[in-house]
């Protein structure tokens, strides 16, 4: 089992100065070895159609609404599924000294969405974004593995890669922005990708609720 977990948004609390009022983790889960290198093929080859150089990295903040329908639609008919946590980091609804604390509020966030997903987890392969700073990102793997493994052996390994080099990773990044997208953005286009995803949602928790 691969899962592979990516936000959109941002952990910083000081919504005056430019930080997210949502941040948004996604998680996508492969059950099947062989899937997730077919999705991976066919990520890496959609690249060749829409004539990208190889280290081209698909990003949802930044591509075009055109490649987005087409990096959705090439993925759509493999077999994984995902859950998601969008946390509204309104400063009257978020209470405790944890939030104040980027790196705390992030594992929290984190444990959140694999709290939810666990049911569905086994001797799991995290693999996370390397990019950012590696001491937060190894203590988050220690986290989570503690966490997870109370009763069950949920998380087998976790394991740190560049987004740039893993399909797959890009594939989680576009998940979590097609979430954040569809809470965010009041626009009528704002739900178009969540739609297209539909049948791959798991669960998608806010919290605390949008009013």
């Amino acid at each position: 089992m691969l899962v592979f977990i990516d936000e959109s948004g941002d952990p910083g609390l000081k919504m005056n100065s430019g930080s997210s009022r949502f941040f948004t983790i996604a998680l996508v889960v492969f059950e099947d070895y062989d899937e997730a290198t077919n999705c991976d093929r066919r990520i890496e080859l959609l690249k060749k159609e829409l004539s990208w150089s190889d280290n081209s990295e698909f990003h949802f903040k930044k591509n075009s609404l055109r490649v987005r329908d087409s990096f959705f639609k090439a993925v759509m008919p493999y077999n994984f599924f995902y859950y998601g946590i969008v946390i509204n980091k309104d400063p009257n609804k978020l209470y405790g000294e944890g939030f104040k604390n980027k790196s705390s509020f992030y594992k929290y966030a984190c444990s959140l969405v694999f709290e939810n997903a666990k049911d569905k987890l086994s001797k799991s392969i995290v693999v996370i974004d390397k990019n950012g700073n590696n001491e937060f990102r190894n203590q988050l793997a220690k986290y989570l593995r503690r966490k997870m493994n109370i009763d069950k052996k949920k998380i087998r390994k976790v394991k740190m890669q560049k987004s740039e080099s893993n399909n797959l990773l890009q594939l989680v990044d576009y998940v979590a922005g097609a979430i954040n997208r569809s809470i965010v953005n009041s626009r009528k286009d704002s739900q178009v990708f969540r739609k297209m995803l539909s049948r791959k949602e798991m669960y998608v928790q806010v919290w605390p609720k949008k009013e």
